[in-house]
């Protein structure tokens, strides 16, 4: 049963590594008729919908969470769906998809230090090696970018304000994923996110109206893919391993965003940026392997509560 968990864990974690790695594509698609607000809010009101539907079929197997995972909850659906989504949005306008991919994936060394300390989960010999490995990846990548454009500065510095937002949501949503089902925390998390994104109602109204019907279908499938199902699929796998090794599956989302953005979008990253991509997943490659080999942690209270056979 414990390896067919697992195995559950890695599909679901590597439907979300595609899902995730197709919205930097999409974000940069829908991004030329939607502003970052509007388009955060559009994004999440789809998912809320989608989500909605699938909570009311099941809501005698799917009890609301008690009211003391509510608040984080909310933080969760706040910083992960509001804050990461609008600071990546408008990242996405200053830097390509791959790069910008690239600059968020540096979340899992922040994920492994959070959860170190607020979860438990120990820390491994090779982490902060990695940490300094996977920085430097990262100034390349910032170098790289600025040698290429204009003004791309400050779309590294939302990357990295996204990255810190998307890390901080992990550790929040791993402990309460111990006592609520995936689909649920997706759901209210999307609404917390809505609730955040809602002074930018007015604009995407606006911008609703005058998108080309192509740019409304990325907005719809970033709403229907990458937000309902992916974040349904990175709870389910959350809440059966670590944070850090959840985290360590997203290192191949840039992977997927550079072929994607290339593919559909014509974008190839300079020289810099792509040795710099491999120096960054390098220093956090190092880091998960050594975690996985050498850590001796103490159980997370999330990890616990599944290993006694709790399920979504």
């Amino acid at each position: 049963m414990r390896d067919r968990a697992k195995a559950a864990a890695l599909l679901a974690g590597l439907v979300t590594v595609v899902l995730w790695g197709s919205a930097f594509v999409g974000i940069r698609a829908a991004g030329t008729a939607f502003d970052p607000g509007p388009l955060a809010l559009g994004r999440v009101l789809v998912g809320c919908v989608a989500l909605g539907a699938l909570v009311l079929v099941q809501r005698d197997r799917r009890p609301l969470p008690a009211r003391r995972d509510l608040a984080a909850i909310a933080c969760y659906g706040v910083l992960f769906l509001g804050l990461y989504s609008i600071t990546l949005n408008a990242a996405e306008r200053r830097v390509d998809a791959g790069t910008a991919a690239m600059i968020i994936n540096t979340g899992p060394i922040l994920i492994a230090l959070l959860a170190g300390l607020f979860l438990r989960e120990g820390y491994p010999r090779g982490l902060f090696a990695g940490c300094a490995i996977a920085f430097g990846g990262v100034v390349l990548i910032a170098l790289g970018s600025a040698r290429t454009a204009s003004g791309t500065s400050p779309g590294i510095v939302l990357c990295v304000v996204a990255a810190v937002s998307y890390a901080v949501a992990v550790v929040v949503q791993k402990a309460v994923l111990a006592r609520v089902s995936a689909l649920t925390m997706t759901w209210l998390g999307c609404l917390a996110g809505a609730v955040a994104c809602l002074p930018f109602a007015p604009s995407l109204f606006h911008q609703v109206y005058r998108a080309e019907p192509a740019e409304l279908v990325w907005l719809v499938y970033l709403g229907v893919g990458p937000t309902a199902l992916g974040f349904v699929t990175w709870n389910f796998a959350l809440r059966r391993t670590s944070a850090g090794r959840a985290g360590a599956l997203n290192y191949l989302i840039p992977v997927v965003a550079i072929v994607l953005g290339w593919t559909l979008l014509d974008e190839t990253p300079p020289w810099p940026v792509l040795v710099g991509g491999a120096v960054c997943l390098s220093g956090v490659y190092l880091a998960r392997v050594w975690k996985t080999g050498q850590q001796t942690s103490v159980t997370s209270p999330a990890s616990s509560a599944v290993s006694k056979g709790e399920t979504t």
